[in-house]
Order: C-alpha cells, then structure tokens, then sequence
C-alpha cells in the first residue's frame, strides 16, 4: 500500500530571494557544463551551488564540491535564505509550458513517499540505469542529507481524477512561482489544510507508483537508507531516511508529455558502418528522404515529423549520416522475424517499440553496441534533433538514429511485467526543478 505524506520542506524565503526564477534550475543529469556555470553567474544563491557544485584544484577528502555544498546549505539556513516550513504541508505544483505551439500544464503532487524495494512491487522502474551517477548522488546525500530535486513517479488512474483534484486544491494565486530558461513557468501552492491532505493520501493509498524519472537517485536514497538503518536496528519507522521526495503525476494527465530520446553513434570501425544497411535489410526496408525546404531548421522539422506520421500503425525510425547529409527512413518489414532477438515476453511488450528494437536490432546485433561499456563510450543521447544532425554534420558522430516518444501505456506496462526499457528510452518534460522544495532527511519532525 502506498505511504504518501505531507513534510516541512524547506524553501527560498521570498523576502530575500525576490526572484525564484534566478536559484532553481533542472535536476543534475540534464544540465551541461555551459548551464551550469550560467546558473552559477545567475545568484550566489542558485541552487546549482548545492545540486551540481563544480570541482576545483586540489579537491581533497576533506574539501570537495560535497562538502563544499554542505556548508554552503549550512549557511543559507543560518542566513534564513532557506526557510523551514511550520507544519507538514503537500506542496502542488503546476507545470505550465509551451509545446508544438499549445499552452500545456501539468499537474504534481510534491510529498514524500516511503521507501520500498523495487521487488515489493510497490514502486516500479521502467529503465535501465548506470552505476557512476548513483555514486555522485550517493556522496551528495551523505553530505546534504537533503533530497534537493523530486523524483517524478507516476500512478494509474481511470479518468485522470488526480489531475482533477489537485487543481481543485490549488490556490488561485500560487504560494510561489519560478520561471526557467526553456519558458516554463512553476507554480507552487502549499497546502497545509489537513482536510485536504487527508482527502490525498486516502486517493493514493492503493496506487502503485511508476518511477518516471530519477531512477538513480531513487537507487541512491534505497542505499542510503541502508546505510542509515544499520545505525538504527529496529524495523523501519517514520525516520525521514525511509521516504524520498517525489512529484507525483496522474498518468492520465493530459499535460504529461514524453519527448523522444534520440541516439547518437560514435567511434565504430569504418567497416561497422558500411555494413549496416545490408546487415538490418532482413528486418527493416530503408527509404531516403531528400531535402525539400529552403532552411536547415525547416527542413530537419519535417524529416522528424516523417517517422511520427509514419509510425502510426508501423515502427518507423529515422537514420541521418549512413548516405552523407541524407535522411533515411527505417521501415520494420512486415514479415521480419526477430525472434532470435529477443524473447517471446520481450516481443508481447516491445514488438513494435521503435527504441527497443534499435536496441536489439541495430545497435546490438549490426553495429556491435552489445555491453554496456560500449554504450557508455559509443552512444550519447539528445531530444533535440536539430543537434543530432548537427554534431553528425560536424564529425564528432558518425550516424544519428531518431526514434518516436515510448507510449505512457509501454511505460507502465514494463515495469508491470519487472522488465526495463534500454536506458534514456523516455525523457519526461518538463521536469521539476531542483531547489522549489527541499526535502530535508536529518530529522524526525
């Protein structure tokens, strides 16, 4: 059974933080090296300086960006910067965004949910993870003792009534509210009324909870709980170590949106490359598509737009750099038989997954990407395909693969049957950022 519960989070004191918009920023894995050093320049007080700090000269045990971003969360509480909220609130929180050309908005539950293995079948990942980030989030944590930027989990629902609901709870004008860089705009309203907490938690209670983002960071508050419990030999209770902080989302919210996860290649032998297309010809039926507008931007527009309109009904990916500066599209034949490749489970649940079969089809069996080493070395991943055509263009990539967004109902389905898409298989947007709420792990309240 679910275990969702308000908590005093911190949060920026809006009488000296006058603009949010300036100290959050995205959770850790999606900010590049360039973000983050425009988000050091935004405020002394950006969160990025606890999130994602930067490593300096002689880095030692003792001094390090971990522990430098403990005593920097040390002085903000003593400069009153962060705030403790009074009594345990459930903090919703709007996502409003602009994509292909609508005004969408997402509706999330911000609470803590207690910690459960991923075998109690309770809360359920979908995607496959790497070990390196879980040890960085891990050192983090142990310094902070803080979760700084929420887990977004998903549940079922049959009529998107959650979504319903916290509308319904939301203030009409938002405790606070942030910006970000990509025009997507925060709203936050604390509800403290335990009426309305009650009326929560008893409509999530019997709901399993989808990781959808955060896989690693879940991990890591799994192991840190470990950790934590070994100082504490009793069955687990309400220690704040048993919960993390998470957003939680209706999967029937209309607003929740899944952007694709394209793949770029890197690094293969000449002869790899040369080979595909005959290696992949008993599975998929290649086409080029030949420039037709005027503009570089326009013109990858409609080449990505071609495997979404292509695939309703077929698996269609799109492939840029086997033919030079052509765009291909891989149709699967209808009588390909890939049952060599994967499992009669696997071909019920991803038969027609354009991101697993390149997986299996084409990474695995043509190119040879068949361990995880060799993802981590060969293959990078973007949801902007005009930079995956760019960085083909430019040479640091040999070929581009472009895949359409996983359906919710593969997602959930997925982990349902205890299996895992490829990793970065999904990219849910937009994310909650790091710094609206912290979840402070030190305490019992």
């Amino acid at each position: 059974m679910g275990d969702v519960r308000p908590f005093c989070g911190l949060r920026y004191n809006l009488q000296q933080i006058t603009d949010l918009s300036t100290v959050v920023t995205p959770p850790y894995d999606v900010i590049s090296p360039e973000e983050r050093s425009l988000y050091y320049r935004r405020s002394p007080y950006n969160i990025i300086r606890l999130e994602s700090g930067e490593e300096q000269p002689g880095d030692s045990p003792e001094n390090n960006k971990y522990t430098r971003a403990a005593a920097t969360l040390d002085d903000w509480l003593r400069e009153e910067i962060l705030v403790r909220e009074k009594q345990p609130a459930f903090y919703i929180v709007e996502h409003r965004f602009p994509y292909q050309g609508m005004e969408k908005s997402r509706w999330g539950l911000m609470a803590r949910v207690r910690l459960a293995d991923f075998e109690s079948g309770q809360i359920r990942p979908h995607e496959t993870t790497t070990r390196e980030p879980a040890v960085d989030r891990l050192h983090l944590l142990r310094s902070c003792r803080t979760n700084l930027s929420p887990i977004i989990g998903l549940f079922r629902t049959e009529k998107g009534e959650m979504a319903a609901l916290l509308q319904e709870l939301s203030k009409r004008t938002p405790d606070m509210s942030a910006t970000d860089s990509y025009g997507v705009r925060y709203c936050l309203s604390v509800v403290t009324d335990e009426a309305a907490i009650d009326k929560v938690s008893t409509f999530l209670t019997d709901k399993v909870i989808y990781i959808a983002d955060g896989h690693h960071r879940y991990e890591t508050v799994l192991r840190y709980q470990k950790e934590q419990s070994g100082a504490h030999p009793r069955p687990p209770g309400n220690e704040p170590f048993n919960f993390v902080m998470m957003t939680l989302t209706d999967s029937q919210d209309p607003g929740l949106v899944v952007l694709p996860s394209h793949r770029l290649v890197r690094g293969l032998e000449s002869h790899r490359i040369a080979q595909l297309e005959e290696m992949i010809s008993p599975y998929f039926h290649t086409e080029e598509l030949l420039p037709s507008l005027p503009t570089f931007l326009d013109t990858v527009q409609t080449w990505l737009r071609t495997p979404e309109m292509e695939g309703q009904g077929a698996t269609v990916l799109g492939l840029y750099g086997l033919h030079g500066q052509k765009f291909c599209l891989l149709r699967l034949r209808r009588n390909a038989d890939i049952r060599s490749l994967m499992t009669e489970e696997e071909l019920r649940l991803w038969g027609d997954l354009d991101v697993v079969l390149l997986q299996r089809v084409i990474l695995q069996a043509a190119l040879g990407i068949d361990t995880r080493e060799k993802e981590d070395y060969h293959l990078k991943y973007t949801t902007d395909g005009l930079e995956a055509r760019t960085r083909v263009d430019s040479g640091e990539y040999q070929l581009a693969f472009f895949v359409n967004p996983a359906p919710i109902s593969s997602v959930l389905d997925t982990a349902d049957a205890g299996r895992r898409l490829p990793q970065k298989s999904t990219y849910f947007y937009p994310k909650t950022p790091a710094g609206l709420v912290i979840n402070p792990v030190w305490d019992e309240e």
